[in-house]
């Protein structure tokens, strides 16, 4: 489970670094060289994925993340800024590999930067390790789990039930206009059926911390009908912003899967239906 931290904390690890320490900066490479943290590798977030926005095989990921310095042994520290999206998909991306102990910043560089504390902006040469990944296969849903779970009570309800009883919720993260339908950008507009919409920013605080409260968080999940009982399958367009209601579910301590296929898979299967907001249809 990905564990928050203060900047207070990441500030000692860099004065007195242990010889296993690695902190990775996983924004894209023009972000990173405009300013990072002392001694950051780079791991832009985005090269998880292939052209296809597929998730990498396994050995793919395992190669890329022993490339930057991670070990199995490794104490691993993300930051993120912007929105929290890099950060994010890094952690449950290592969850799934099988790899405990990530750390995040609880809060984004631009705010490290307004604290006065130091940047830099040389590029960091990372030491090659070897990472061996042991799959975790409980935080990534598949497109057979989300149909399942769509169909899974007898209706098209979104809402069947998952091995220990509880009613599974899909939760879309995209923009309320995405949820509703799209058509210059989606070949299939709208969403997975029985879905609820909550945009990805709306979870961010992006000042004095990474995420809201956690009782902002669940008030917000609430509005949405999802409550701590529910099994959630977070979703967006292609995974990237899911991560962040993956991130924000698991600190609240919900059952939580992301569904890295998401809309761009589901929406590519023709036998697989898609529903569009009332306004839209």
């Amino acid at each position: 489970m990905t564990v928050f931290v203060s900047a207070d904390w990441v500030q000692e690890q860099l004065d007195s670094p242990a010889p296993d320490f690695l902190l990775i900066d996983p924004r894209g490479p023009m972000r990173y060289t405009q300013g990072h943290l002392r001694g950051a590798v780079n791991l832009p977030a985005v090269r998880l994925f292939d052209r296809e926005g597929k998730l990498l095989s396994v050995y793919e990921l395992a190669e890329f993340f022993g490339s930057v310095g991670l070990g199995n042994d490794t104490k691993l520290t993300l930051y993120d800024g912007g929105d929290g999206r890099n950060a994010a998909l890094v952690a449950w991306t290592l969850e799934y590999l099988g790899y405990s102990g990530v750390h995040i910043m609880d809060i984004f560089f631009e705010e490290w930067a307004a604290q006065g504390r130091a940047k830099f902006y040389r590029p960091v040469r990372p030491t090659a390790n070897s990472f061996t990944p042991q799959i975790n296969p409980q935080p990534r849903a598949t497109l057979e789990e989300v149909s399942n779970a769509l169909t899974g009570n007898g209706s098209d309800s979104g809402s069947g039930s998952d091995a220990g009883g509880r009613p599974v919720k899909l939760l879309d993260l995209r923009s309320p206009a995405e949820y509703a339908g799209m058509p210059d950008l989606d070949a299939r507009p709208g969403h997975i059926p029985g879905a609820v919409n909550l945009a990805w920013q709306e979870l961010v605080d992006g000042k004095d911390g990474y995420l809201k409260s956690p009782e902002a968080l669940t008030q917000l999940l609430a509005t949405q009908g999802i409550s701590p009982e529910d099994s959630v399958i977070a979703y967006c367009r292609s995974g990237i912003r899911a991560s962040v209601g993956y991130l924000a579910l698991q600190h609240l301590g919900y059952a939580v899967r992301l569904y890295d296929g998401s809309y761009l898979e589901w929406m590519n299967r023709d036998d697989l239906p898609v529903e569009m907001a009332p306004e839209t249809a």
